[in-house]
């Protein structure tokens, strides 16, 4: 309760109408001694899906090979703590609460966004946690994001981009999201990009084009071709074959052999095969196609009926997520619950999904202030040729859809908060 009181506080510093800007973060640094300069280990992440996947495999990779390592990821799914993992363990709430109170004190209710000062909290403990690599994931873009803060890095990596975050940008075009993304990241380093859509890897490579940082390019210097037993991993070290990654769908191959390349290419440590076989076998990830076999909400369903949680929440990640539905090819039907923020881009997502699912049915995101109404969305969703209606709750949904159909699958989706909610009832 302490903590949410505080991060309630920290809310209220910024107006919303204020631009983004990086002057009020590097002014809170300043004022905190200035502990990004004493972190330069960092591995920046960027890109507008895979990230969190990326991050939690890399981690796993460094850790099975002895070292330590802090992460900090946007958003945390079902408690606060999770964006903040130091050496080993997520932040307890003692410390976290300590850590904020001391950076509110400091920040003296001068404006700051929310992003930037707890961003600004987890460098400063970072700081004073030395770990052997930081990997930090970017915010919504990454030009003024309060990630871009560093004058070091061991990698800065650019995982899949599509649209999103639009109400950030001016245009909102996917020239601008890869600009904003790939046209300030470090120079004088290693930059490793995913795989990505060929039309949008031409604007990454225009926008780095001048960054003296290497660069490793997924279909160039590193690649993978999934097999019965696994998939093949190469790139210009060598060759490996390994057992397919602890986290579903085949997308994920691709996120985990991003993570895999980048430990590779990391000069300062010893990564071996059997440091990365063990690590993608015991690598978890919240939220992302996570099936729901136990826990109070499988009492509103049948045994047969299949929960499937995703924080999908942009139309890039409903065609990756429509695509694993397609591999499956179990005839059953699929019905989606669906929660999303207003700032998203709603039509574009359901409409990935209109020959896929069954029916919708749409909810207001439990917690959360900046959802859109669930009327609003069932609306939109209709308009795509969808049929869809809503419900009072995820309780209720379930019951809807399972009363008549017992061999279902039920997608939960549409953001990584509704994800969270839904984890956290269960």
């Amino acid at each position: 309760m302490k903590i949410q009181k505080i991060l309630k506080r920290l809310l209220q510093l910024h107006p919303k109408s204020e631009p983004s800007t990086l002057i009020r973060i590097k002014r809170l640094l300043r004022d905190l001694d200035s502990p990004e300069d004493k972190i330069n280990n960092v591995v920046q992440v960027v890109g507008t899906n895979g990230k969190h996947s990326f991050c939690v495999t890399l981690r796993e990779i460094i850790e099975k090979a002895g070292y330590t390592c802090n992460l900090n990821i946007s958003p945390s799914l079902r408690k606060f703590n999770e964006r903040y993992y130091f050496s080993g363990k997520y932040i307890s709430d003692e410390e976290l609460y300590n850590l904020l109170v001391e950076i509110e004190q400091i920040n003296n209710n001068q404006s700051i966004s929310f992003h930037e000062i707890i961003t600004a909290a987890w460098i400063l403990h970072a700081s004073r946690n030395k770990s052997d690599v930081n990997i930090i994931e970017a915010g919504a873009l990454f030009r003024l994001d309060s990630s871009n803060v560093f004058r070091k890095n061991l990698c800065s990596v650019i995982m899949p981009i599509g649209i999103d975050h639009r109400d950030f940008l001016k245009e909102g075009t996917i020239d601008e999201i890869t600009y904003e993304k790939c046209s300030h990241l470090l120079g004088g380093s290693k930059i490793i990009i995913s795989e990505q859509k060929s039309n949008v890897l031409e604007k990454i490579k225009k926008d780095i084009f001048k960054n003296s940082s290497k660069k490793f390019i997924f279909g160039e210097d590193y690649d993978y071709k999934k097999n019965i037993n696994g998939f093949i991993y190469k790139d210009k070290i060598g060759k490996m074959n390994l057992p397919l990654p602890n986290l579903s769908g085949d997308f994920q191959i691709s996120n985990v052999s991003t993570a895999i390349a980048a430990a590779r290419n990391l000069d300062q440590f010893k990564i071996t095969e059997s440091h990365i076989r063990e690590a993608i076998t015991k690598v978890r990830s919240e939220g992302r196609l996570q099936s729901i076999t136990q826990g109070k909400l499988r009492k509103y369903v049948s045994e047969n009926n299949k929960i499937i949680i995703d924080g999908a929440h942009n139309p890039l990640a409903a065609s990756v997520v429509k695509k694993y539905f397609e591999t499956l090819n179990t005839g059953r039907k699929i019905f989606m619950i669906l929660g999303m923020m207003a700032n998203k881009e709603h039509k574009e997502f359901i409409q990935t999904f209109k020959d896929k699912v069954h029916s919708i049915i749409a909810l207001d995101i439990p917690n959360q202030i900046n959802f859109i109404e669930k009327e609003k969305l069932s609306k939109i969703a209709q308009s795509c040729g969808v049929p869809s209606k809503t419900e009072s709750s995820i309780e209720e949904a379930l019951k809807d859809i399972a009363t008549e159909n017992e061999n279902a699958i039920i997608l939960c989706t549409g953001s990584l908060y509704f994800a969270g909610e839904i984890l956290n009832l269960n």
